[in-house]
């Protein structure tokens, strides 16, 4: 489960809201008009960034072209690609360079399938030629991928793996035993793409003669069902979907031989109930990485196949007594010399790099200390330094830093408050700094080496005046006290007239999923909605409770086997502090969250005995035995293993303690949380003879948008909040 994307900057109702009196002025007043249609509040990013093999230029798309920047000026130098010339590309949706960067990969029409996955046409520019060719006419595809070597793009159609030859102008098909709901060759199942986040199940090997390919079989997991409306007779969408407890696909890994044409089946030993999140090319072409996660996810292995017999060996184990998660392209980073590699883990309570010598088994900290690195960003190998961004300095902000390989020379880069991130250049000779902070919107200046601003590339200046023009009130940092003795991360919006002899009512926005974080230091796409509120008399705050990031291993995982429990009790006793602040109305409190945050929500209106006055659900889990195997379980085990986990701490069971106005909202198509959620809750309401509103949106995934979608469900939950709150 990932914190879904609250699309208020897409479309939203035109509400009239009266202006603002401030010291003695009026001033101009958000609407939702001004946060969707106008695009007003919306910041200015850099589009399709990609650094250039050379490390002196880099590319963005700019309005259906493919430009070039100079990294030492950032100055444009000239355009690469210009769909206007080309009718068949109606738009630029991504692009890719092969090896040489001769060749662009232009991707249109995309097509959603679930959270990352999606068709699309694949079309080849070859720069020199001027030329445009599709990679092929037989249907959309999914995943193009250029060879290192640029002569071939591999490709997923109908659940087999082919390859395009550019040279020869064939298509080859590498499997043929593909068939939906069955067998899924190059890509991966649903659960996979949703909770280990990756959409592309194959890997081209550095020497282009090889693709290592995932093989889902997933006949034995249960299908899932969704009634599709609109026709005269309304349609079955069924999909594989493993709920807690369940059987899970059975995923096995394959290389395909490009000269012999010969696929060879990988060894991942003899378990087949087990994860394998991630494969790799180690510097040797001929060797594969392959992570191995058992079914509990407690004990993580790292394997080396021989990609020519298929035969593995163990090189590195890790056990933790909680979980292992975070698994992601960078949790192993391969060093050319082909004898050891970099690793990200929390083996000392806290997220790390360390140096592994796979070849002697010595493994060294690379960074350590009581703070956790973020995101690692990269290794310059010519002068040994990383670098990455971690919570050092505070656990609500990210800086960016480098350290040598062997953990000395440990610099501090990034210079203002607030998250910091960064994009290297292919030499690391030049990085791309993107700045934000909560009351400041993102900034990106280009830097050299050194750490020198060379340019600002965007500065958002338009929309900070903007900002004064609307007066935005400052998001506030604090902590809240708790009974446990934690103290936990907040932020609170206060009006910009706020008097502390008035008593103002409070709105709580709530997420508190495992290693989720809401209270950090960046720019939130949700602030102009937040101000909104706050510019009519409302106090907005948001807690992280126990469960989530940024605070080490211990506090991240707190809430394991009973999710929900210590989390209600948090937002629950910050609620109860907020309200017994002098400025606060305690009488007229409210709470609102989407997916976790609804069922963060729905606990805290059921189990709250009255704190809240008003609740809004969005797409919330009532009872974790009907979410999918790999999140629940990582954080619960098995509803077989633990099912008072599973049960004390659903909103299902306490539907009879609801007290207060509640809003349930859902989408009738959602692939993620499934709208069974709400509908078990809403009759065991029902049969508690508990009064509550409902909205449904047909058809309508976990993001509930789509046409006018995103503008009803605003304007439901905006009139609700002004009737009930």
């Amino acid at each position: 489960m990932n914190r879904p994307f609250l699309p208020l900057c897409l479309l939203l109702p035109l509400l009239t809201w009266s202006p603002v009196e401030m010291e003695g002025q009026a001033t101009s007043a958000i609407t939702l008009e001004d946060i969707c249609r106008t695009g007003r509040f919306i910041p200015e990013l850099l589009e399709g960034l990609n650094s250039m093999s050379d490390g002196e230029h880099y590319t963005l798309q700019n309005r259906g072209r493919i430009d070039q920047y100079s990294y030492r000026t950032g100055k444009r130098v000239e355009t690469l690609f210009d769909a206007s010339g080309f009718p068949e590309i109606t738009r630029i949706d991504a692009y890719h360079f092969n090896g040489t960067e001769e060749k662009i990969l232009i991707e249109t029409e995309h097509e959603k399938i679930y959270r990352h996955s999606y068709l699309a046409e694949y079309y080849v520019f070859d720069r020199k030629a001027g030329t445009l060719v599709p990679v092929s006419s037989k249907g959309k595809q999914q995943l193009g991928t250029f060879s290192p070597s640029g002569s071939q793009v591999a490709f997923v159609r109908n659940n087999n793996l082919y390859i395009r030859d550019l040279q020869m102008k064939e298509e080859i098909q590498v499997t043929f035993d593909g068939v939906k709901n069955e067998v899924i060759n190059g890509a991966p199942d649903w659960v996979y793409e949703e909770e280990f986040e990756f959409a592309k199940g194959f890997c081209w090997s550095p020497d282009s003669k090889k693709i290592a390919f995932y093989r889902f079989d997933e006949r034995r997991v249960r299908e899932f069902r969704m009634i599709l409306y609109g026709k005269l007779y309304p349609e079955l969408h069924e999909f594989r979907y493993p709920k807690a407890g369940e059987e899970n696909s059975v995923v096995s890994i394959h290389v395909y031989d490009i000269e012999t044409g010969r696929t060879t089946q990988m060894d991942v030993g003899g378990e087949t109930d087990q994860y394998i999140p991630r494969i790799q090319w180690t510097a040797d072409p001929g060797t594969l990485s392959i992570l191995r996660l058992n079914r509990l996810q407690n004990q993580l292995d790292i394997l080396h196949a021989d990609a020519s017999t298929g035969r593995s060996e163990l090189v590195y184990r890790e056990e933790n007594r909680w979980y292992i998660s975070g698994i992601d392209d960078r949790t192993v980073t391969y060093l050319s010399s082909g004898e050891s590699l970099i690793l990200k883990s929390e083996m000392s309570g806290y997220y790390h790099l360390y140096h592994y010598n796979f070849r002697s088994g010595q493994m060294r900290p690379i960074t350590s200390g009581d703070y956790d690195v973020y995101e690692f960003l990269g290794l310059d190998e010519e002068h040994n330094l990383l670098y990455y961004t971690s919570y050092e300095e505070s656990s609500t902000e990210r800086h960016l830093y480098s350290i040598g390989l062997d953990g000395t020379k440990k610099r501090k880069i990034s210079t203002r408050p607030g998250n910091n991130s960064a994009s290297f250049s292919a030499t690391f000779r030049y990085y791309i700094l993107s700045h934000s902070s909560v009351n400041t919107p993102p900034c990106m200046t280009l830097h050299n080496r050194s750490g020198k601003q060379i340019r600002v590339l965007e500065d958002n200046e338009d929309l900070r005046r903007t900002m004064e023009q609307y007066s935005f009130a400052a998001t506030e940092f604090l902590n809240v006290p708790t009974r446990s003795g934690q103290k936990l991360n907040a932020w609170m919006i206060r009006p910009a007239d706020f008097d502390p002899s008035r008593k103002y009512p409070l709105f709580v926005f709530v997420y508190g999923g495992p290693e989720s974080q809401e209270v950090v230091d960046e720019w939130d796409q949700r602030t102009p909605w937040f101000q909104m509120l706050v510019q009519n008399g409302y106090i907005v705050v948001c807690v992280d409770n126990r469960g989530t990031n940024g605070r080490g291993e211990a506090f991240r995982k707190s809430t394991y086997l009973n999710l929900g429990k210590l989390e209600t009790i948090d937002q629950l006793e910050a609620a109860h502090w907020f309200g017994s602040q002098d400025y606060i109305d305690r009488e007229r409190m409210g709470i609102f969250g989407w997916s976790y945050g609804g069922f963060m929500t729905s606990l805290c209106m059921t189990k709250g005995k009255g704190t809240f006055r008003m609740g809004i659900a969005v797409a919330p889990v009532t009872s974790w035995r009907y979410y999918d195997t790999i999140y629940t379980e990582r954080y619960m085990r098995t509803p077989q293993e633990n099912p008072e986990g599973y049960d004390l701490n659903s909103p299902i069971h306490f539907a009879a303690g609801l007290e207060g106005r509640f809003l349930l909202i859902h989408g009738s198509g959602d692939d993620n949380v499934h709208c069974q959620n709400s509908f078990d809750f809403a009759e065991a309401l029902v049969q508690a003879d508990k009064q509550f509103e409902m909205q449904i949106y047909p058809n309508r995934d976990h993001g509930i948008r789509g046409g006018n979608t995103t503008c009803h469900l605003y304007r439901r939950m905006i009139d609700f909040i002004l009737e009930n709150l």
